[in-house]
């Protein structure tokens, strides 16, 4: 009898076990600054309502300073989930092995030409760096990069080595010219009076002349994205958009998500990445951080439609390429403006 209410004991003790509810899981979602500071209460609401997983978001500065910080901690990670990485820091990140395996439910959805050939990030949205120019100011403005030295003392750009439209735009110019002609182009830009900014605010905000500019320079190296964006926070409103967008020579940016190696959650960290795909979030991408979802099935917001230009061309490198080359390419340019 003795030994019969012992095991009468351990079964109920497991059956009140099994019945306990599952402890609820947080996890942290690693982003750059731009992401996190858009992020409110309703990003993730839904995500939570249906999973009952909640979502903490880590700010982590730009994608070059997160991506570092997800290395140096990648034995103890800050996060289950890093966000924002993009094709300019993509191989570091896969160097460095910072993340695990995972294929979302939602890849059919996917635009094709944004799926990497991994399958440790998955593309959650993409943008265009593009020339912009101050339709005021420039009536004909420069169709191709090829014309734009022509334009003397009217063009501000980012500088690679601290933005990231900055160093899109200066592998846009090594793909166009090549390792033999890139330095060239340059040298023809400075010598006919290119401003380097030391990053996007400084040389949109500050230096360009369309739009919400306070400076004189007609043209700047920006998104294809900024005069919707325009329109949207003109003050007075406005029903056309005051600067431009010029097609040749744009670099498309895939920023990803990655299940960071360590995490104590993949499954539900592979569950927050399926939601990123999702038509709910994708939808509100483009008017939260200015951006095009991934997810073709998606439709954009009327202003996008109306006032942004997605190129046919865009320029991509490879990011082994970029690894392999980053260091050395932005040592160049600097020599050429010492």
């Amino acid at each position: 009898m003795r030994r019969f209410a012992v095991l009468v004991v351990i079964l109920f003790s497991g059956l009140a076990c099994a019945d306990q509810p599952a402890e609820p899981v947080t996890l942290t979602l690693m982003g750059h600054d731009s992401f996190a500071d858009a992020v409110d209460e309703t990003t993730f609401a839904a995500f939570t309502s249906a999973t009952g997983i909640s979502v903490e978001v880590l700010a982590a500065g730009d994608a070059g300073a997160m991506v570092n910080q997800a290395i140096l901690t990648k034995d103890n990670p800050l996060a289950d989930v890093l966000f924002g990485i993009d094709d300019t820091f993509l191989q570091r990140g896969l160097d460095e092995d910072i993340f695990e395996s995972f294929v979302s439910e939602r890849l059919a959805d996917i635009r094709p030409e944004l799926l990497p050939a991994t399958d440790f990030v998955t593309p959650v949205d993409f943008g265009d760096v593009c020339l912009n120019y101050d339709k005021e100011a420039l009536t004909t403005p420069p169709a191709t990069l090829d014309e734009l030295p022509e334009f003397a003392d009217q063009l501000v750009v980012e500088d690679p080595s601290l933005s990231s439209p900055g160093l899109a735009f200066l592998l846009v110019t090594i793909e166009r010219y090549g390792e033999e002609g890139w330095q060239d182009y340059w040298r023809e830009l400075r010598d006919n009076g290119v401003l380097v900014a030391a990053g996007w605010t400084e040389a949109y905000y500050g230096e360009f002349s369309g739009g919400a500019g306070e400076g004189t320079r007609p043209l700047v190296v920006s998104y294809a994205s900024s005069p919707p964006v325009e329109v949207l926070f003109s003050d007075p409103p406005v029903t056309e958009a005051p600067t431009g967008v010029i097609t040749d020579g744009c670099y498309r940016q895939t920023e990803f998500a990655g299940i960071l190696a360590g995490t104590d959650h993949p499954e539900e960290a592979g569950t927050l990445i399926d939601f990123m795909l999702s038509p709910e979030f994708q939808a509100t991408i483009p008017l939260t951080w200015f951006v095009y979802p991934a997810n073709s099935t998606v439709e954009l917001p009327e202003v996008f439609v109306e006032h942004s230009t997605v190129p046919d061309n865009a320029i991509t490198v490879d990011p082994e390429i970029i690894e392999e080359n980053r260091e050395r390419w932005l040592t160049e340019w600097a020599d050429l403006f010492a």
